[in-house]
């Protein structure tokens, strides 16, 4: 465990950096949006093409090409499962998420108190909506499949694979505009402690801490037991 921290922290950093950024770029958005648009569903619009902006020019960016981008650490377990990244890297990464996405939030939060806590902001918290915390379970497992099976399908055509962040990004986009009111849409454990942190709301985190690893591992399972079997995939991961 030590040896892969001397021999990769910059690709720990890198992750860190990278979810921090996002969780920066959520909250001013969030923000921005939320003073300037009344309506809630040309609000969403905005705040998704924002933020699947924010998720491409992250992945494409040098550094977060050389981590890999995962900024999640249900896409890193999920990838563990998949044999394409080590045990201790797979630690480091996932600590490295959790910490760079709350060191984040917590240091929005000192220097711009009453933005990051405005009632429209809300230190961008992931929450169930009207729908209950049912509903956002099954959304959240929904979307998480979704974007991970997408992401595998992708990554595996050589066509297709340079593509890959584009899609996720646009995914992203698709659903903050359309699965929004059911729980917040985070797929990521790291990006909604990171919000539950600043916010000292930890009610019903065990949703996104559960669903979004449920949901990718399933995507991974589908993937690797009957997609696999295919000759025309490589079954990799680029």
């Amino acid at each position: 465990m030590i040896q892969a921290l001397r021999s990769n922290w910059p690709n720990y950093l890198i992750e860190a950096w990278a979810l921090g950024m996002f969780m920066v770029s959520a909250t001013s958005f969030a923000g921005l949006t939320g003073q300037a648009v009344a309506d809630p569903l040309l609000r969403r619009c905005l705040m998704g093409v924002a933020m699947g902006l924010t998720a491409v020019g992250l992945i494409y960016s040098g550094w977060g090409r050389r981590s890999g981008a995962h900024m999640n650490p249900a896409v890193t377990l999920t990838f563990f499962y998949l044999k394409k990244i080590g045990r201790y890297d797979a630690f480091w990464y996932i600590s490295a998420q959790f910490a760079g996405g709350t060191a984040a939030m917590l240091l929005f939060k000192l220097f711009f108190p009453d933005y990051a806590g405005a009632p429209e902001v809300n230190y961008v918290q992931t929450q169930p909506g009207m729908a209950g915390a049912g509903a956002a379970f099954a959304a959240e497992v929904v979307i998480s499949f979704c974007l991970l099976l997408t992401v595998l399908y992708s990554s595996n055509f050589e066509k297709t694979a340079p593509y890959t962040g584009v899609f996720a990004g646009s995914l992203l986009m698709l659903y903050i505009i359309v699965e929004d009111p059911l729980s917040g849409v985070s797929m990521n454990p790291a990006r909604s402690i990171a919000s539950a942190v600043a916010a000292g709301n930890f009610r019903n985190m065990w949703i996104f801490m559960i669903a979004p690893v449920t949901g990718m591992l399933a995507a991974a399972t589908v993937w690797k037991r009957w997609i696999c079997s295919k000759a025309v995939f490589r079954c990799g991961f680029h």
